[in-house]
């Protein structure tokens, strides 16, 4: 088996059971490992601290499977964390055979890289580090046996597989599988796997659309980066007076009105445009909305682009307090785990100085139970959220 062998001092975080191993901290590679391979991570001193998936490629040279030097790393193992991983979904979310639901959140369930949304009867399996790779087929077979009756169809693109060497890679691995068709709150959506955003589907905001619905009746909103018209569904579902819902996407403005027409609701107003100029030209017209939900794509992946980022959040924050009447609501988000929640409200308690608004945050918002956050990785809070009233 080969080792990780840490510099002086550097096993702190792995004892405090932060999963990953930075480049920066290893002395010395004891053998030659293949990327994804499991290795022994010790201290300078000797101490076992983990067994980790080795990606040479990456800054993050190893991600670890577990802290206890008596575990064993196959097929035993996976099965039983991927069944806890949908246990604990089982007990805390609706999870029934019509809903979707994230059963696996990577390093917060034990399970680094892997993540997995269930949309009815189709899981999409997204892989995103060597480990991952490494234990594809062992993931599919074990996945295919704890939920036999569910087609599986793989969705490994994301930005960060060119940092860990590894190539995309989509299609379908287990079953049969037709328009992937599901409910939630009461209202019916479809995901696409293949092309879509993520999974097909932001799972994330579940309780936040519920929220923005609670808040929608009689008000004129405007929700902006919609994308396949989650929070616009639930606005309308809401009884908002009107809602005109922004995307640079028209593919996604079609799925966004075929969402509202499927589930029977009053027409949205859709206008394809780049996000940041259709901002600018409300203000300009002097356009006015009771309340405004700001969901944009990931500005930032990681904290080395934190400032870029940061100007792109104040900007879209600053034209929605402009655009918000006197006790307007904001409904604003970011996904970018560069931005921590504590930078993220800086920002837009600047934005609103700028505005000239006084503003009150209500709630801090976060991602549904079914996307949990490890006590000791707190990298996996990136979704972050403010309500605010002007």
């Amino acid at each position: 088996m080969a080792k990780l062998i840490l510099k002086p001092g550097k096993e702190r975080s792995l004892l405090r059971r932060h999963p990953w191993v930075f480049s920066g901290a290893v002395e010395r590679v004891q053998g030659t490992p293949e990327s994804g391979a499991t290795v022994e991570v010790r201290s300078h001193e000797g101490q076992f601290l983990g067994w980790a998936a080795y990606s040479a490629q990456s800054r993050i040279l190893a991600r670890v499977w577990d802290f206890a030097e008596r575990q064993h790393i196959g097929a035993d193992f996976f099965r039983q964390r991927l069944s806890d991983a949908v246990a604990m979904r089982t007990r805390l979310c609706a999870a029934g055979p019509r809903h979707a639901v994230r059963l696996v959140q990577a390093e917060s369930d034990g399970l680094p890289g892997i993540v997995v949304d269930r949309y009815a009867r189709t899981l999409v399996l997204q892989l995103s580090s060597a480990g991952a790779y490494y234990w594809r087929d062992t993931l599919i077979e074990q996945l295919s046996s704890l939920l036999p009756e569910h087609a599986i169809f793989e969705r490994s693109d994301a930005d960060v597989l060119t940092l860990e060497g590894l190539a995309p890679a989509i299609g379908l691995r287990h079953g049969t599988m037709s328009a992937v068709e599901f409910e939630e709150n009461g209202l019916h959506f479809t995901a696409d796997p293949q092309h879509g955003h993520k999974t097909g589907f932001y799972l994330d905001q579940r309780d936040n659309r519920l929220l923005a619905r609670s808040l929608a009746a009689g008000r004129e909103a405007l929700d902006c980066f919609c994308y396949s018209g989650g929070f616009t569904v639930s606005l309308l579902a809401g009884g908002a007076a009107s809602v005109l819902a922004l995307d640079s996407s028209a593919e996604s403005l079609r799925a966004a009105q075929a969402h509202v027409e499927r589930n029977g609701l009053p027409p949205a107003q859709f206008l394809e445009a780049d996000v940041f100029q259709a901002l600018r030209k409300l203000r300009d017209q002097g356009r006015q909305f009771d309340l405004v939900v700001l969901d944009p794509p990931k500005f930032a992946p990681t904290a080395a682009l934190a400032e870029r980022a940061a100007r792109g959040y104040k900007d879209i924050n600053l034209y929605a307090f402009k655009l918000l009447r006197p006790g307007g609501i904001l409904l604003t988000f970011s996904c970018s785990g560069g931005i921590s929640p504590d930078l993220f409200q800086k920002i837009v308690a600047g934005a609103a100085l700028d505005a000239g608004v006084d503003a009150r945050i209500l709630r801090h918002l976060g991602a549904a139970p079914d996307h949990p956050v490890a006590l000791a990785f707190p990298e996996g809070e990136y979704l972050k959220g403010l309500l605010i009233a002007t």
